[in-house]
């Protein structure tokens, strides 16, 4: 998720569970932590120039419930050992500590872009996909609370204030499941419509909402995409379908920076071929024409053969229509049916 929503969260739960008389200093201490796992761009930018490498590595050994608790040890003892509020009440400063950082991660795999919460374990990152990765009506419950408690930390009313806004921001996140059921199913029978039943699919909300979807379905010669309101559409959802070059993904699936971006975007990808090389794009993150995620892997040598681009380059191609044309678009179509 964004910063913002990292802050508010962790410091919402560390206020909450720290004394009212260290309130405020949670706030703090929660919203810092709450950025921590964050900050593994940096050394993944230094140590890194790979570009597919960068993108996978991040939310890696900073996400990881192995490794995180070990780390809330680690602060909480060098904050004990020093003295001060720690040392006053080192049971709820504990909890507040690895609550804090625990929920970041978390928090993070309700989104499509993939969360290693189990590393070094070599299992696919976690995707939930359920929220997208800023939304304001997660982010408001969580920033009104700690606002309440920072301006009136020793009142009742600050402890009320962040129960309820922990509540209502998780109830939105339930929410978002739900949704998402919704969604699938609606997808389910589009798919078995066409043919298609079978075909791993991907869900992901339009951004800053939960109520306008898009799908992602895997072909063999490439991909279908489909688009549903929660609010206008009826019935079945509608796909169109799309080419990937599956032929030359084929000859290159064995290069590491090919199979690692295939692990960590679950095979959702696009593979086609540019001024002599082979691009792949990650589908779960954009929309039909335009995508966040370009790399160039290979490049087509005299004989035809595909050599590996070290490293891999990403590309950034030019945007079909504006950030804002396609804000105001998804937003127009929340409320209108396609017309499909």
């Amino acid at each position: 998720m964004d910063s913002l929503s990292q802050i508010v969260l962790g410091g919402a739960v560390a206020a909450a569970i720290a004394p009212a008389q260290h309130r405020r200093a949670a706030l703090l201490a929660g919203a810092a932590l709450g950025t921590l796992p964050d900050l593994d761009v940096l050394p993944v930018k230094l140590l890194l120039d790979d570009p597919i490498a960068q993108m996978t590595w991040h939310r890696g050994p900073s996400h990881s419930l192995l490794v995180l608790p070990w780390l809330a040890w680690m602060i909480w003892g060098l904050c004990k050992w020093r003295g001060g509020r720690v040392a006053e009440a080192p049971a709820r400063w504990w909890w507040a500590i690895l609550l804090a950082l625990i929920t970041h991660p978390l928090l993070d795999a309700f989104t499509v872009y993939g969360t290693q919460l189990l590393w070094p374990l070599a299992t696919p990152p976690v995707m939930w996909s359920s929220v997208f990765i800023i939304d304001p009506l997660y982010t408001v419950w969580l920033l009104i609370a700690c606002m309440i408690a920072w301006f009136w930390p020793n009142r009742a009313r600050a402890q009320y204030a962040l129960i309820a806004g922990l509540v209502l921001s998780s109830a939105y996140l339930g929410w978002s499941l739900f949704a998402k059921q919704m969604i699938e199913q609606r997808a389910a029978a589009g798919l078995a419509a066409i043919g298609h039943a079978d075909a791993p699919r991907v869900s992901v909300p339009m951004p800053f909402n939960t109520l306008l979807w898009r799908v992602v379905a895997m072909t063999p010669g490439g991909y279908l995409e489909g688009e549903y309101s929660l609010l206008a559409d009826r019935g079945a959802m509608q796909f169109r379908a799309y080419p990937s070059d599956v032929a030359a993904l084929s000859e290159v699936q064995q290069l590491p920076a090919v199979a690692r971006f295939g692990w960590f975007n679950h095979g959702f990808q696009r593979a086609r071929q540019m001024d002599g090389q082979l691009l792949l794009t990650d589908l779960r993150m954009g929309s039909e024409p335009d995508y966040f995620f370009n790399f160039a892997v290979a490049q087509q040598d005299a004989s035809g053969q595909w050599q590996p681009l070290q490293p891999s380059e990403q590309i950034r191609l030019p945007q079909a229509r504006s950030r804002m044309l396609q804000l105001e678009r998804f937003w127009q179509r929340i409320w209108q049916a396609s017309p499909n």
